[in-house]
């Protein structure tokens, strides 16, 4: 039995996304939100990584692939 998507309906996933910051790789220390799309979709290729952060880019990827980015700007921390 699958378990249910609780991080689908859970909005304060947005707002990790627009405030978490890349912790390796390329774009360290970048944003989450300000990761480039062919770098999500990338990882989309070859896999995201185990545990919460790719869970995050997941849901970045899907967000990006939908337009859908403009929805964390306001989110972002300053």
């Amino acid at each position: 039995m699958e378990k249910p998507e609780t991080n689908a309906m859970n909005p304060n996933i947005l707002v990790e996304l627009a405030n978490t910051k890349m912790p390796f790789g390329k774009y360290q220390g970048y944003l989450l939100c300000r990761l480039p799309e062919p770098y999500l979709v990338w990882f989309k290729s070859k896999g995201f990584p185990p545990g919460k952060i790719g869970m995050l880019l997941e849901t970045l990827y899907e967000i990006k692939l939908n337009g859908l980015e403009y929805l964390l700007t306001p989110l972002i921390k300053k």
